[in-house]
């Protein structure tokens, strides 16, 4: 029989203990603890000599078979599911990285993210090296014995700015250090990381996976391909764990201890939403496309930017690595901050709202919105323009989208 395709492995993963009454999903298990037959079996669980689930803050049935589901079509070491995307990213730098160790970045992050690196785990002794990442010659000089990893965003937001993945990998491999990816807007079925070296993956699942943003929810990815035994930290675990050593390890750890996870109801919600995402995925990517074609011949739109189009220069680099889905995200500017209010002001389908990649087609002004604790110096550095618009696109059919956007034009 041939290798399975996505939407199949996804709707007949097996769960890992069968359910009594023959559910075809995994049922919603919103309890706290769980019972054991005996004192011996509860200490084996507690010892982890004998899988079982103890306390809904550290595993839980419905939960776990979200994260199967994602292990299943990535093909990965082990998947954890949590909270949010920031939780996601905060639960691994935590883990892989301590006091005095610094991490290689790009300032072309989400603006959340770059407050986390810039200020929240800066407090905490941790040091973030900012460059740019499509020169992987800037990168090197920055990485010494402290340095932990590299992150970056397959495209990034809002800038939609595309790095070298393999590239990175192999400097990354060079100096014995991790390529942790945030692959939001290229989640599993668009973008196989793992074939490109990055060796563990955050994600917002808040957005393609949760089918419509019904939950927010975030996922750990440990693709399994990082030698453990060559990192000072997970050493002693690697040699009885192997390429399960970080799952492992942060599942007892700052997972656990931080309390991070998600609710089951939530996994249950995306664990339902990833049966559609290809579906989704392909009507979004190709509405935005369609979209920045329409932009690009429209006198008031002083720029577009969309990995997916043949006048972008990150167009070749999007296509070897994601094919013909560069995302449902694309940027245009217009002349001033007060032609894009005017604009927005003008739709009447699109909605003025953030968040990815919901099932309806999002606007928003980044400069004055997820960017506007920063001031004018910063965002020019973090190439957030007081003319951009940015634009989430969703699965409408897309005459009805460009439609309602020649009309707002026409008030600009």
């Amino acid at each position: 029989m041939s290798e399975q395709k996505f939407i199949t492995k996804i709707l007949h993963n097996p769960f890992l203990k069968e359910d009594p009454h023959g559910s075809l999903h995994m049922p919603v298990y919103e309890n706290v603890a769980f019972e054991f037959k005996s004192a011996e079996d509860i200490e084996l669980a507690f010892q982890r000599k004998k899988p079982a689930h103890m306390y809904s803050r550290i595993s839980n049935p419905t939960i776990e078979a979200f994260e199967q589901r994602i292990r299943a079509v990535t093909d990965a070491a082990g998947v954890v599911a949590l909270s949010s995307g920031m939780a996601a990213i905060s639960n691994v730098i935590l883990a892989v990285a301590g006091e005095g160790d610094n991490i290689v970045t790009s300032k072309h992050l989400f603006g959340n993210t770059y407050s986390l690196f810039a200020s929240t785990l800066k407090d905490w002794g941790l040091e973030t090296r900012f460059t740019d990442l499509t020169q992987v010659d800037k990168i090197e000089p920055l990485i010494d014995a402290k340095t932990k990893a590299i992150f970056f965003e397959t495209v990034t937001n809002p800038q939609l700015e595309v790095v070298d993945i393999k590239a990175l990998s192999k400097l990354a491999k060079a100096k014995n250090i991790l390529l942790i990816a945030d692959t939001t807007l290229t989640p599993p079925y668009a973008f196989k990381a793992k074939d490109f070296g990055v060796d563990i993956e955050v994600l917002s699942s808040t957005k393609y996976i949760s089918g419509g943003a019904t939950s927010v929810g975030g996922v750990i990815i440990d693709n399994g391909i990082y030698d453990w035994r060559r990192n000072p930290k997970f050493e002693k675990d690697a040699k009885a764990l192997g390429p399960f050593t970080f799952i492992n390890r942060l599942r007892r750890n700052v997972y656990r201890n931080l309390g991070s996870c998600i609710s089951p109801h939530n996994a249950f919600l995306q664990s339902v939403g990833l049966e559609t995402l290809p579906l989704r995925l392909d009507v979004s990517c190709a509405n935005a496309l369609r979209i920045a074609e329409f932009l690009e011949g429209e006198s008031q739109i002083k720029s577009v930017h969309y990995p997916g189009l043949k006048s972008s220069k990150y167009f070749e680099i999007a296509e070897k690595q994601f094919g013909k889905r560069s995302g449902g995200l694309l940027t245009f500017d217009l002349a001033s901050k007060e032609e894009c209010f005017k604009f927005l002001n003008g739709l009447k389908l699109i909605r003025r709202a953030t968040n990815l990649n919901d099932n309806r087609t999002l606007i928003l002004h980044p400069a004055s919105t997820i960017f506007c604790e920063y001031d004018t110096a910063l965002k020019k550095e973090m190439n957030v323009r007081e003319t951009m618009i940015r634009l989430s696109v969703g699965i409408e059919d897309v005459d009805d989208l460009i439609a309602d956007m020649k009309t707002a034009l026409e008030g600009v």
